[in-house]
């Protein structure tokens, strides 16, 4: 379980083609304070596990089904990643609850500076991912809790501050990348619980 509360920025070290899926070295400190072999960190939002532990990196392998549906694939050698480790049960939740099961990738439209190093982010979303997306709602986008601002169809758009911008991925992206996304997962759990309802009903 995650947070959507970007951690730490890291790099890419080394980006390894395997049998199956891929073997990423991720260059990066504050997220492994504490981690054992085995332990769980968000990469871009996606939940990898730590194979192999340095005082500086991490080792984890990205399996084909990861690779298909998320922009780790797109990861060479030098690009940076959002990184989280996963919640405490003590820690307060800041964000909003993420799994780190990434449900598919957004398109970014747009990046336009507002002043004050703020920011308007637009990306398209997958059809069959807008129904589970509310104005004012919270979406995980690279691993990362932002707030949506409007919605317009498969069109979502948010206010980026100028912390989140300098702390993440997202002040290296242009039009056309590629962004993970996870929507809430209460939007899900409701949706089936509705459907059943309805079913039951029919049937009755």
């Amino acid at each position: 379980m995650f947070t959507g509360i970007v951690q730490e920025l890291g790099t890419v070290l080394g980006c390894d083609a395997q049998m199956t899926g891929v073997r990423l070295t991720i260059g990066c400190r504050a997220v492994l304070s504490d981690a054992q072999l085995g332990a769980s960190i968000a990469v871009n939002g996606a939940c990898l596990t730590a194979v192999q532990l340095a005082e500086e990196s991490f080792v984890a392998d990205v399996a084909p089904e990861t690779l298909r549906r998320t922009n780790l694939g797109d990861l060479r050698k030098g690009s940076p990643v959002n990184l989280e480790r996963p919640l405490a049960v003590t820690a307060r939740l800041d964000g909003h609850f993420v799994l780190g099961h990434v449900d598919g990738t957004a398109e970014l439209v747009s990046i336009e500076a507002l002043g004050d190093d703020n920011w308007w982010l637009r990306i398209h979303v997958p059809d069959e991912l807008t129904r589970y997306i509310v104005s004012k709602g919270s979406l995980a986008v690279d691993g990362i809790s932002l707030t949506v601002a409007a919605i317009n169809g498969d069109l979502v758009e948010f206010t980026i501050i100028p912390h989140t911008f300098r702390h993440t991925t997202l002040g290296g992206y242009g039009a056309g990348s590629r962004l993970n996304i996870e929507v809430d997962i209460l939007a899900k759990h409701l949706e089936k619980l509705t459907a059943a309802r309805v079913n039951e009903a029919h049937c009755g």
